[in-house]
């Protein structure tokens, strides 16, 4: 499950809207629970770097990344997720949402923007063993 506070929901939300029609994306912070929980206490925005199809796929620039990564263990928090939108598509992985992604265990939120507005947003768990076996199931979103 992933729990997030209503300000962080609305947050993510409302960086798909700003960036329509282009996908956007984002970084979850907070912590791993012990009863395999993901608890955000702080989203990073972030740029999509993509310049051949920012209207279907996103990138994260690697050196931001780890300077998300770093600040946040400054902070005592894990990168728990990410976040991106879908803009005119539902709320669902893609095949290269799957390809793309490597953090075991963590959040893939996805939002539909549809014409501009904030759909269904949902949350998928990367889980596997390897990158051979890797899959997305589907996660509980807790907006508290």
């Amino acid at each position: 499950m992933l729990s997030l506070s209503q300000s962080a929901y609305i947050f993510l939300r409302q960086h798909g809207e700003e960036t329509y029609p282009y996908e956007c994306c984002g970084v979850l912070l907070g912590q791993f629970d012990n009863d395999g929980s993901k608890t955000v206490s702080r989203i990073a925005r972030c740029g999509n770097t993509r310049a051949d199809s920012p209207h279907n796929r996103y990138h994260i620039d690697p050196r931001e990344l780890i300077r998300i990564q770093r600040e946040g263990r400054e902070r005592g928090e894990d990168i728990v997720g990410f976040y991106h939108s879908h803009p005119d598509h539902p709320a669902q992985w893609s095949t290269t949402d799957l390809a793309e992604a490597h953090w075991f265990g963590c959040s893939y939120v996805i939002t539909s923007v549809e014409k501009g507005t904030a759909g269904i947003t949902n949350s998928f768990e990367l889980v596997g063993s390897d990158e051979a076996h890797k899959k997305f199931t589907d996660e509980k979103t807790e907006v508290s």
